[in-house]
Order: C-alpha cells, then structure tokens, then sequence
C-alpha cells in the first residue's frame, strides 16, 4: 500500500484515489458542499487555503492545502500523465 503525504503529516492510500481536481470551478465546489452535508468531507488543510480535492473511491471527499500538480508529482506521475521513466514497464 502506497501512502501519499497530502500535507501537514496527513497521508492517503495512493490505491483508494480516484482523482485530484482543482476547488475552482463550479460543479467541484458543488462537491465539496453536498460531499460536507453527508458527513464524507475531510478537511487536511488545517485552516490553509484549499488548493486540491481528493475524490477516494469510498465516496469521501478531501480537502488540501498542497497544489495539485505538486500532488501529481507526489504520486509519481508528471503534469502531463504520463508516469515517471522510473515506474515505466519495459
């Protein structure tokens, strides 16, 4: 199991990520709001600006302060998507 750090010495299971979206547009701020009135929002960002949303494949929805091409390079994977030349398959 791959943890991810996702600030402040918050971490998340690489293999429950579904997706990391920016909070600026419309419909995910949408997201955030239905996924708080359901009790399935997590706040990481200890009080910090949100720069990243973290959809998990258990319908929970998470909050950080960390960019979200910072994330992507946290996960090993370039701006771009394509995977890092270490994890590549031959």
């Amino acid at each position: 199991m791959k943890l991810i750090n996702i600030g402040f010495g918050s971490m998340v299971s690489a293999d429950r990520l579904i997706a990391i979206v920016s909070p600026e547009s419309a419909p995910i701020k949408r997201m955030i709001q239905d996924a708080r009135e359901r009790s399935v929002l997590i706040d990481a960002t200890y009080g910090r600006k949100t720069r990243a949303v973290l959809v998990m494949d258990s319908d929970h929805v998470i909050l950080s302060a960390i960019p979200t091409d910072k994330m992507a390079e946290r996960l090993g994977v370039i701006a771009g998507g394509e995977p890092e030349e270490e994890e590549m398959l031959p």
